[in-house]
């Protein structure tokens, strides 16, 4: 039986804005915090994952999704952890397909790639258009190393899968100081190879490992720095309607872009939130400001409640982050890791 999609008064099918006049037309949700993976940056080996009882449901998400969307959403992202290993995601990935309808614009999702060989034509099936891979090396002993659990190959065969589904592949790769700073240029030349972007990010101080995170930190002037001895970077104007900035690459045809939330931050410009597997929004990355969703979504079916709750986030939501401030201190976000949090 299909959930029925909330559907808001018209007086709250106005659009989210915040106190800055940023306007949130783009939503990350966090569907578990489990991973197959244990990447160092993300998370520890020996995490202790949440009780599956406290996640929304696979139906909750759907009609919280709703609710953005009625909002002026138009960009929903699904992450984890990893997203494919919830139990039955693809029935929200169906669900989420009805949106398309309402505003919907793109429906997307960031993986390992671990999964993808099972769910990539289905994911194409459902209306998505293009997934972002996160894939730090091209070396097999240090991919086991970064991720501990992963298998490359496993990642690369779910590369091709998706490819071959006609979903479009972006490359995410976290730049880490003494780590993979030798494979940037061989990456890009790589996903280019095979009509795929590249996003190189910097490590942020979050989670249990927020040290290694700091200690592993590279700025992208570092990545550019690199990629421009042998290739020519032009800054490009494409948008993704996420943060990255992007350049073209003369020599290869493909983009290539930059997330530099620490050395240089896109606050300002900012028109994303963030809600965890157990409903809790957070409007920046980097502060502790949250907000509860979950006991509104479940407290009565006309979402009133709901849509209170998200003015007065947005009411709330801060003009940036001050994670330069906690790694001074060598200090990550109440220990919360990205995990927990969303990618």
């Amino acid at each position: 039986m299909e959930t029925p999609l909330a559907v808001a008064p018209a007086s709250l099918s106005r659009p989210l804005v915040d106190s800055y006049a940023r306007r949130v037309d783009y939503i990350r949700i966090s569907v578990t915090d489990r991973c197959d993976f244990r990447c160092v940056y993300c998370m520890s080996e020996n995490m202790n994952f949440l009780p599956k009882q406290d996640l929304l449901t696979l139906e909750e998400l759907e009609r919280l999704s709703a609710a953005f969307v009625v909002r002026g959403v138009r960009k929903i992202r699904l992450t984890g952890g990893e997203p494919l290993v919830r139990r039955n995601v693809m029935q929200l990935f169906h669900g989420l397909s009805r949106l398309f309808d309402k505003g919907l614009e793109e429906l997307t999702l960031t993986t390992n790639g671990s999964q993808l060989v099972r769910y990539a034509a289905e994911l194409a099936a459902c209306g998505v258009r293009r997934v972002n891979v996160s894939l730090d090396t091209l070396k097999p002993e240090k991919f086991r190393a970064i991720t501990r659990w992963g298998d490359l190959g496993q990642v690369l065969a779910g590369i091709d899968a998706a490819q071959q589904a006609g979903l479009k592949v972006k490359i995410n790769c976290v730049a880490l100081k003494g780590e993979n700073e030798d494979e940037f240029l061989p990456l890009v030349e790589w996903a280019h190879g095979r009509g795929a972007d590249v996003s190189f990010i910097e490590a942020m101080p979050l989670g249990e490992d927020a040290v290694h995170n700091i200690e592993s930190f590279l700025p992208l002037d570092a990545v550019t720095a690199a990629l421009s001895q042998r290739l020519t970077l032009t800054p490009s104007t494409h948008v993704s309607g996420g943060p990255a900035r992007y350049f073209d690459v003369a020599e290869t045809g493909g983009r290539v872009g930059l997330i530099t939330p620490l050395s240089q931050h896109f606050c300002d410009s900012c028109n994303r939130v963030r809600v965890t597997c157990t409903g809790t929004l957070y409007t920046c990355l980097g502060q502790e400001d949250k907000t509860d969703l979950r006991a509104p979504l479940r407290a009565a079916r006309d979402d009133e409640a709901l849509h209170a709750a998200l003015d007065d986030a947005m009411r709330r939501k801060p003009r940036g982050h001050d994670f330069v401030a906690q790694w001074a201190g060598a200090l990550a976000p109440a220990k919360r890791p990205m995990s927990m949090t969303g990618g």
